[in-house]
Formats: structure tokens, C-alpha cells, sequence
């Protein structure tokens, strides 16, 4: 008697599932209902100590305090001497404390610590950007303010140009006395709608989804991006099966010699690491100093990638290159499974060799390869690297403010709003835009299997 699977076998699958897969699924379900991205990142009480921390200016006249530069590991810690003759250390992130048993020169100044190796002149010269970046809280209260140096010899007292109210939760301007309130939206703003940098996360409902739509830099490149997206994924399925298909009917034939070399020539781009291949191709079609600008088309300046119209092309050229061995292996693999006795008795009834493809072999073959058309759209609808790795997405859209192109596709629009520069980084927005694309390829592979199995139910 067959013993049944026992659980023990199928834990790590599972948990690995869940790990991997479910998590991150409802990780970004639940990002995508917040405004998570930079400047947003944290709780507000994080918010109101960052922003005592980093709108700081030089306490007029402070008391200066002797300075002396110490490591340990890879740490950098400021050894201080306040104007009473007390030594104190601390370092960026670690308030000042007590440092009893610090050495000192003649001069009463504070030089050394057990356990602590102090940097010579040279040293301090060596690594000055690390050094002026040391900022040495007073207390573990930010109001109190910071010590900073910036010579490695002298430190002077620093606190926020920005007061915080904790009864009315605002924040005053010390030199403006211009006020900042909670506008709601995880941030202090001005009357004007000016905001302070640093914010707090925060749940936002179905704000995202609207900002997708609405947003003035992002609803017009969106909606090129979507009709891009579709017919990059549509064209690429067709395209890639449509040639797979031929070279498999091409090279499926009983009295072709070396149909085994053949078969494996095509098959030899699929070989090759998708973004490598990108990458190859992007040198390839470079306008400047491309392989096919230059030698083959004899110096012309055709913008292969640089023309919005050329770009799209050129990803799509690219892309069918990459994926028709794929077809072509599923295709010759359909070819060869099917019943030699139709083919057979359709001939013997006098059909033309067009019509017995027609109307035997491809609805036959459709059966077996549909579900796997359905995955290829699917894999191209996200098809991240040829993208990428060729085009960056480009050429940029002149009419937003955001890195949008001609040839981007939802993934690669995705990458960019949560990876992004210039606009920062939007994990809120980025998953939203995520939950959009798994919506989208759901819903087209629902009707698509559905149709599928009454393809099936037809030839059956």
C-alpha cells in the first residue's frame, strides 16, 4: 500500500511559498494604502526628532570646546574639553558622556582614551568628509542641540533653528517664527502648504490609486505607458510565436539533413542571460558608435534608440530575438506529438498543404500551446530587463517632471517610482501601480484560459 505524502515533505515548499511569496504579496498590498517612501518612513515622534536633529544652526557665541579625534573599529568618536577643563566623548547617534579617565597634554586638553586610537594630524586631513560628519547630540533630549567640529580641533554648540511645541504639536521657525502644523497628511506645513523634508507614515486609503490617475506629472505618461505596455506584450507573443512556429514547420521536416546543427543555432539566444543580452544590444545599436550605425549602415546617425518610434522597434526587434528559440521549442515540440495519421488522411483526401495547417495542425496546436501564449504575455507585460538593459525606458517624455519614457512599460515605470531620482523614492504610489499590473494581467489571463478551454471543448 502507496504511503501518503506526509507533511513533513511539504513544509519547506510551503513555507517558502509563504516566505516569498504570500508575504510580500500582503506587504505590498499594505504599503500601497500608505504614503511609506522617502521623508515618510517612520513614526512622527522619529519625524519631530529628525527634524530637531537636522535643522540645526551655530548657537550664537557658544562657548567653544577643544576637540580631539578618536577611532575604534571603524567608528569615528570626537573626544571633547568644555571650557571647565571636562572631558567628555561621544559620537553621531551616542550623547555625550563622561570620560574620567582621558588623557591630556599640558594645555589640559583631553587627547586620549583607553581602548580608543586617537588620529594624528594626517590622518584628520585623510578622512575629513567622514570627521565633519560627526554629529554629537548633548543629550538624549534633540532640543538640547549637538556638538560638531570643522577641523578636527574646535567644536561649537549647535541647536534647532526649528522649535517644537509638543502641547500644540507645531513647530516655530526661531528667526521667522513662521509656524508648522500636522497637515494630516504625515508632515508639519506652513500656512502657505510648505512642508518640512522629514515626515511619518501613514495610512492614506485609496489616495495612491487616485494620485495614478490624477497626478498632473504621472496621468499623462500613465496612459502612453499603458497602451505601450500592451502592445509591447501583444506584439512580442505574436511576433515570437509566429516565427517560432515557422522555424519549427521549417525544420520539423523528415528529409532535412543537419536539422540537429539548425535546431540548435536557433535556439543558441535563449542561451544567453536576458540582460546581458540587453546590454550587448544597447552597444549594438548605440547611434554614435554602434556596430550597426557604423559598419554595417556605413556611418549613418540613425536613432535607433534615441527616436521614440526607433526605440520602440528596436525593443520589440530585440525582444523577438530573445524569445522566439522559446517558441520554437515549444512549437517543435507540438509538431512532433501530433497523430502522423491525420496529416495523412487529409492529404490522401486532396487538401493542400496550407489547408491541412490550417485547419488540423494549428487548431491542434493551439490547444496545447494557448496556456503557454497566456504565460508569455504574462512575462512580457513584465518584462523588466529587455527594457532596461536596452533602453533605460527611454527616450524621457518631455511633458512630466518624472523619469518616464517612450519605451517604458508599467514594471519599469514601477521600478522608477519607488527606485527613482529626482522625485524620490515612493513605496506607497510604486505598490499601488503593482496591485494596477497584477489586476490587469489576472483579468486577461481569466478570459484568456477561459477561452482556452473552450478551444479545447471545440477540438475535443
Amino acid at each position: 500500500m502507496q504511503r501518503p505524502l506526509e507533511p513533513a515533505y511539504l513544509a519547506p515548499g510551503v513555507l517558502f511559498l509563504l516566505v516569498f511569496q504570500v508575504l510580500v504579496v500582503l506587504f505590498s498590498g499594505y504599503i500601497a494604502f500608505t504614503n511609506y517612501g522617502d521623508g515618510h518612513n517612520s513614526s512622527k515622534d522619529d519625524a519631530i526628532a529628525a527634524i530637531q536633529l537636522t535643522a540645526q544652526k551655530r548657537v550664537p557665541d557658544s562657548p567653544a570646546y577643544k576637540a580631539s579625534v578618536l577611532t575604534k573599529g571603524n567608528d569615528y568618536y570626537l573626544l571633547f574639553t568644555d571650557p571647565s577643563g571636562k572631558a567628555l566623548l561621544g559620537s553621531t547617534g551616542e550623547p555625550l558622556k563622561d570620560a574620567f579617565n582621558a588623557g591630556k597634554d599640558s594645555t589640559g586638553k583631553a587627547i586620549s582614551l583607553p581602548g580608543y586610537e586617537t588620529l594624528k594630524f594626517h590622518e584628520i586631513v585623510a578622512n575629513q568628509q567622514e570627521i565633519l560628519k560627526i554629529t554629537v547630540p548633548v543629550s538624549a533630549d534633540p532640543a538640547d542641540g549637538t556638538l560638531r567640529t570643522a577641523d578636527g580641533s574646535t567644536a561649537y554648540q549647535f541647536k534647532p533653528a526649528l522649535s517644537y511645541d509638543a502641547s500644540a504639536d507645531t513647530f516655530t521657525d526661531t528667526e521667522t517664527g513662521t509656524v508648522y502644523r500636522d497637515n494630516g497628511k504625515g508632515a508639519f506645513a506652513n500656512a502657505g502648504g510648505e512642508t518640512l523634508t522629514t515626515g511619518w507614515k501613514i495610512d492614506v486609503g485609496m489616495d495612491n490609486f487616485a494620485r495614478a490617475f490624477t497626478d498632473p506629472s504621472l496621468r499623462g505618461p500613465l496612459l502612453g505607458v499603458i497602451i505601450w505596455t500592451f502592445t509591447f506584450s501583444v506584439a512580442s507573443v505574436a511576433l515570437t510565436f509566429v516565427l517560432g512556429l515557422f522555424l519549427a514547420i521549417t525544420f520539423n521536416r523528415e528529409d532535412l539533413r543537419g536539422k540537429k546543427v539548425y535546431r540548435i543555432l536557433m535556439i543558441l539566444p535563449y542561451a544567453f542571460p536576458a540582460f546581458l543580452s540587453g546590454l550587448v544590444w544597447s552597444g549594438i545599436l548605440n547611434p554614435e558608435f554602434g556596430w550597426l550605425n557604423q559598419t554595417l549602415l556605413g556611418g549613418a546617425n540613425i536613432g535607433w534608440l534615441t527616436d521614440p518610434f526607433l526605440a520602440k522597434i528596436s525593443v520589440l526587434v530585440v525582444n523577438v530575438w530573445l524569445g522566439f528559440p522559446y517558441m520554437f521549442l515549444v512549437c517543435t515540440g507540438a509538431l512532433q506529438s501530433l497523430p502522423t495519421e491525420l496529416d495523412e488522411a487529409a492529404r490522401m483526401d486532396g487538401a493542400s498543404a496550407w489547408r491541412v495547417f490550417r485547419s488540423i495542425k494549428l487548431p491542434l496546436l493551439l490547444v496545447s500551446v494557448a496556456p503557454l501564449l497566456i504565460s508569455s504575455f504574462a512575462f512580457n507585460f513584465n518584462n523588466f530587463n529587455v527594457i532596461y538593459m536596452l533602453t533605460g525606458g527611454g527616450p524621457r517624455f518631455a511633458d512630466t517632471d518624472r523619469d518616464i519614457g517612450a519605451t517604458d512599460i508599467l514594471i519599469t515605470l514601477v521600478y522608477k517610482v519607488a527606485f527613482g531620482q529626482g522625485t524620490g523614492r515612493d513605496y506607497g504610489l510604486a505598490s499601488a501601480l503593482a496591485i494596477i499590473i497584477f489586476i490587469i494581467v489576472a483579468t486577461i489571463s481569466a478570459i484568456s484560459f477561459k477561452q482556452t478551454k473552450a478551444l479545447e471543448d471545440v477540438n475535443s
